[in-house]
């Protein structure tokens, strides 16, 4: 696909506020997050997958969504995503889909397992620059001491997502 090709936008509410995603025709989630800013979606995604027009419509990422929030963590696993950015990232965003939920990672242990241990401050901003989030579960990884650190869409949501993983592992 293109950026000449139209995406569709679906905004849905959750426990943690509006949750909207901005997905391919295909499906491939682009952009998400607790907002219902489309434009603030958009400028997530990077220039080469930005599409021109976007408009409303259901999404099967949706679904996923909802069976996140109705206790399934893990049902956000194989939705598929599209992102664009060089190898460091590119593996980065792949290590973060394998981060099971109810077992988050620090910084370091992350930034260890896309083959950079020393780069922390990079692996961080991996997570910064995830534009699917939910579905790159960016939220499954702390500072070094455990701390939450800080997060897109809020340390409240990032802590909502924790114990919501963490609940569901009970």
């Amino acid at each position: 696909m293109t950026t000449l090709d139209p995406a569709l936008s679906h905004t849905l509410s959750t426990p943690d506020g509006a949750f909207s995603i901005i997905a391919r025709a295909d499906g491939a989630v682009l952009a998400s997050g607790w907002t219902a800013s489309v434009d603030a979606l958009l400028a997530r995604i990077a220039p080469a997958l930005r599409p021109t027009a976007v408009h409303e419509g259901h999404m099967s990422a949706a679904d996923a969504v909802t069976a996140y929030y109705d206790g399934d963590v893990t049902a956000i696993d194989g939705v598929a995503v599209a992102q664009s950015g060089g190898e460091f990232r590119m593996r980065g965003w792949a290590e973060l889909r394998r981060i099971a939920p109810g077992h988050p990672r620090s910084y370091t242990e992350f930034a260890a397992a896309i083959g950079r241990p020393t780069a922390v401050r990079a692996a961080a901003s991996v997570c910064a620059t995830n534009a699917p989030a939910l579905f790159v579960p960016c939220h499954r990884v702390l500072r070094t001491d455990g701390s939450v650190g800080g997060f897109a869409w809020g340390v409240d949501v990032k802590l909502s997502l924790l114990a919501r993983e963490a609940a569901a592992l009970r």
